[in-house]
């Protein structure tokens, strides 16, 4: 019985764990600042460095270095590449994002298009919803017409 229970116990290569997070907090997580009084509402930031456990200090190349809750913040998937340093310069910074491709991942991914979607529909005029009501409207008729 001995060696039963250490059987159950006992790790194989067949029993792989897996984390259920993948979007840890970590230096160089980009993520979205959610919080729509703050006035970085939108905008995309990278933790460069820690505070405590609910604060990071976050950067980006069109803001100022400042420190944000954690609660403030949406974690995205992107990762920069900071060679773990440390509250790199803003250089440093930008060069990495600039090698990771963040603004380019951004806009291929499903969240960010579906924010960029909800921005150009919000800058719409009033003949311009129109036109997309009418469009709507045919293309449903269309549609409609395929289906019977």
């Amino acid at each position: 019985a001995k060696s039963r229970r250490l059987s159950l116990f006992s790790c194989t290569d067949s029993h792989v764990v897996t984390m259920p997070f993948t979007r840890n907090i970590e230096l160089g997580r980009v993520c979205l600042v959610n919080l729509a009084c703050d006035p970085l509402y939108g905008k995309l930031v990278v933790i460069v460095d820690f505070v405590d456990m609910n604060r990071v200090l976050v950067d980006s190349p069109n803001i100022t270095r400042c420190v944000i809750s954690l609660r403030r913040l949406a974690i995205t998937s992107l990762v920069v590449d900071l060679q773990e340093q440390r509250t790199p310069d803003a250089a440093t910074l930008a060069a990495a994002m600039k090698a990771c491709d963040v603004e380019g991942q951004w806009a291929g991914s499903a969240w960010g298009k579906k924010i960029a979607k909800q921005a150009a529909r919000k800058n719409l005029s009033d003949f311009d919803r129109y036109k997309v009501m009418v469009a709507r409207v045919k293309r449903s008729a269309l549609i409609k017409k395929a289906l019977k």
